[in-house]
């Protein structure tokens, strides 16, 4: 005869003795069946703390997340200073280059005062000598290198590669830095040079005579009158008639009077071998041979000569020739 089978029994015990209820199993499938209840609870263990982790994860990245955020935005407010810096010092360079050209200094050999003769012709300097070009000028002094600029309102700060960004950013700020060291060692022996040639300084056109738009510059253009391609050999600054002139800088008026292409001109030798003149004046305020000084109102806005309309042509010309007059106003950047 076999053994019988080994078997546990259960008993389910409520507070109604006579409901109690039992439930035989052999001890094979109770092994069984505790096994698979261990394997589901150890399932559901690591479900609660992988599902935790996770949890504790996406938490962790929202943080980060807002986090990477608030640097992009810092990012964009420092890239944004940086800009304006450069700015502000592309401005100082343009002055500062413009300054050099028109009034020379490097020259060592210029006249120190000017020397007025006592005719009315205006004043003339003996043997001049050309005037440095603007190209010259960048080489000797040339603007910040912006050519990888990062630009925060397309979101560029907020690339893939913030490290390649952080390090640009960084070299741009001490290259910025060093510029701003150098330029301002520039301009303080440009001050130095200049406070010792005040005459020369004086003398030099630097504002714009008259107040208005630029409507035509100085080059080649298309010639309003007869539609031929022709240099325009100064600014036209468009203003209502009777705006004032004034005169850019001191000199002496060499010519006011009446010319078949300008009308109402007037010229201003400044010495130096500098001379400017204003055309298509409705009227005259000066006569030759005056001695006038920067902003004196010399003559009025009009349309006389060949005009098109009330406008001052303003010229600028260099030992004879003639040379853009933006280069000759400071007062504009």
């Amino acid at each position: 005869m076999s053994e019988p089978r080994k078997q546990i029994t259960l008993y389910f015990v409520t507070s109604n003795e006579s409901e109690t209820k039992k439930i035989s199993l052999p001890v094979a499938y109770f092994k069984i069946s505790l096994f698979f209840l261990g394997f589901f609870a150890v399932l559901l263990m690591a479900g609660f703390i992988d599902y935790f982790g996770l949890l504790a994860q996406s938490l962790e990245n929202k943080k980060l997340k807002l986090e990477n955020i608030e640097l992009k935005n810092q990012f964009q407010v420092v890239e944004a200073k940086l800009d304006s810096l450069q700015s502000a010092m592309d401005r100082v360079t343009n002055v500062s280059n413009k300054l050099k050209l028109i009034t020379d200094i490097q020259l060592k050999d210029r006249p120190e005062k000017l020397n007025f003769p006592a005719s009315q012709v205006g004043p003339k300097v003996d043997d001049p000598v050309p005037r440095m070009s603007l190209d010259d000028m960048e080489k000797d002094d040339p603007v910040i290198d912006t050519e990888t600029p990062l630009n925060p309102m397309k979101g560029e700060v907020a690339s893939e590669k913030s490290t390649a960004n952080y390090a640009s950013l960084v070299i741009r700020i001490d290259q910025a830095v060093k510029d701003s060291n150098l330029k301002e060692q520039s301009v303080i022996e440009l001050w130095e040079l200049l406070s010792d040639r005040q005459s020369l300084l004086a003398a030099t056109p630097s504002i714009q005579p008259a107040r208005g738009p630029i409507g035509s510059r100085f080059g080649y253009r298309i010639d309003p009158i007869n539609g031929r391609q022709k240099m325009h050999a100064g600014l036209d600054i468009t203003a209502p008639p009777g705006t004032p002139v004034r005169s850019p800088a001191d000199g002496i008026v060499s010519f006011a009077g009446w010319d078949d292409q300008f009308g109402k001109l007037v010229s201003i030798d400044h010495g130096y071998g500098v001379l400017t003149r204003f055309a298509h004046n409705s009227q005259i305020f000066v006569q030759v041979g005056q001695k006038v000084s920067r902003y004196d109102v010399i003559a009025a806005v009009g349309s006389t000569g060949r005009s098109t309309g009330p406008h001052c042509h303003y010229e600028v010309r260099v030992n004879g020739i003639a040379v853009n007059p933006a280069n000759y106003i400071l007062d504009n950047d």
